[in-house]
């Protein structure tokens, strides 16, 4: 259920997130998922790959800073109240949300949105307890 996400550290200035994105590309590595985050001085590109493991040899031996982390994939209804019934069903628990992001792939006919808990194996068990969906890292790792 958890998937890993990497995080790639780039400089803020134009152009410095082609570079890894390019050469994902140019070896065969889909990325299923991605975030930006910024300050002034560095951005941290979050992404889902179709094969981590490849794609942390491959942007290590191009120099560049990699941290893989774990996070989850949730399901939600693509409708109004969607995220709003999974940040309830965390409500009143001791799990904290680090960070979350949605992308464009569906999963029978729901949005998916990834987060970063403090405590993964903690929501995993609230969320399955509720009834809210976590998806297999096969589902969204190849499509």
């Amino acid at each position: 259920m958890k998937i890993q996400q990497l995080s790639i550290f780039a400089e803020n200035k134009p152009g410095h997130i082609a570079g890894p994105c390019r050469l994902l590309a140019e070896k065969g590595v889909d990325i299923r998922a991605l975030a930006l985050a910024d300050t002034q001085k560095f951005g941290i590109l979050r992404l889902i790959v179709s094969d981590p493991a490849k794609a942390t040899k491959l942007l290590e031996a191009a120099g560049f800073v990699v941290k893989a982390t774990e996070v989850l994939a949730i399901a939600v209804a693509d409708q109004p109240g969607g995220l709003a019934q999974v940040l309830g069903a965390l409500e009143g628990t001791a799990v904290n949300i680090e960070y979350m992001y949605a992308f464009p792939f569906g999963h029978e006919g729901k949005a998916v949105l990834i987060f970063r808990f403090d405590d993964s194996d903690g929501a995993i068990k609230i969320l399955q307890a509720k009834g809210v969906p976590v998806l297999a890292g096969d589902v969204i790792l190849k499509g």
